[in-house]
């Protein structure tokens, strides 16, 4: 077990800093379709324009496209959700392949247990009818890659109806 934390560890590390690493004198970031053929795209953190998802339906919840445009079609994209975060049962049109680059991402399949992931996790997210909820832990934000070649949606899962008292 000690061998798979530090392993995961590792991971974490290095992707985290790939990602998230700035120094003095870095290029500024290229959008990718300014990008000439055979180049580099190169975008600092601190050069990550950040958005809110859905201020009203999922407060705090914030999103940076890497490449695409997650409002219009196939994307990549850094999300952000504050600590203790959580959705409501919902299902995607397309599925997500997910990368947790920080915090602990919490996710519960309808009717199966929940499953935590940390950072260096990676989680492919059907689409269609994979019914879910999604969570960070309390203990801190989660920050992760999210991937789909088709628009991001969430639709809510209608709660059954109770039947009518006879």
């Amino acid at each position: 077990m000690k061998t798979r934390n530090v392993l995961a560890f590792a991971v974490a590390f290095v992707v985290g800093a790939a990602v998230l690493a700035q120094g003095a004198g870095e290029a500024k970031a290229k959008s990718a379709s300014k990008a000439k053929a055979g180049e580099p795209i190169i975008m600092p953190a601190g050069d990550l324009k950040w958005t809110d998802l859905d201020p009203k339906g999922a407060p705090g919840v914030k999103v940076a496209d890497l490449w695409g445009d997650h409002t219009k079609g196939a994307f990549g994209a850094f999300t952000k959700f504050p600590a203790g975060f959580g959705t409501p049962l919902h299902t995607h049109t397309y599925a997500y392949k997910i990368v947790v680059v920080s915090g602990t991402f919490v996710q519960a399949p309808e009717g199966k247990p929940e499953f935590r992931l940390g950072p260096g996790s990676y989680l492919m997210q059907p689409g269609g009818n994979y019914r879910h909820t999604t969570a960070c832990d309390k203990a801190s934000e989660c920050v992760f890659f999210l991937e789909s070649s088709g628009k991001f949606d969430l639709k809510p899962v209608e709660a059954a109806k109770a039947p009518a008292k006879k």
